[in-house]
């Protein structure tokens, strides 16, 4: 299985992991959890969802022009995501 690399969009932890790996470490990431290329969080198992950028999108309702830098950042990042 090949392996991806998994960035947690709150502390920056990146690991080089297959998806199986990823989830049974506890990583929240497509695609057990959302989808590539769509936002939905990104974050490691010592993480909370509620400070990514999916959740000031979807729970905080901000606009994208409310989001922190470190927040734009994920939003790139994810919609450059390969599907």
């Amino acid at each position: 299985m090949n392996k991806n690399l998994y960035i947690c969009e709150v502390c920056g932890k990146e690991e080089m992991l297959t998806s199986n790996e990823a989830f049974e470490k506890g990583w929240d990431y497509p695609p057990f959890i959302g989808e590539f290329g769509i936002v939905s969080p990104r974050t490691c198992p010592e993480c909370p969802m509620e400070e990514t950028a999916w959740a000031a999108l979807v729970l905080k309702h901000k606009t994208y022009s409310e989001l922190s830098d470190k927040q734009k950042e994920a939003v790139q990042r994810i919609l450059n995501e390969k599907k």
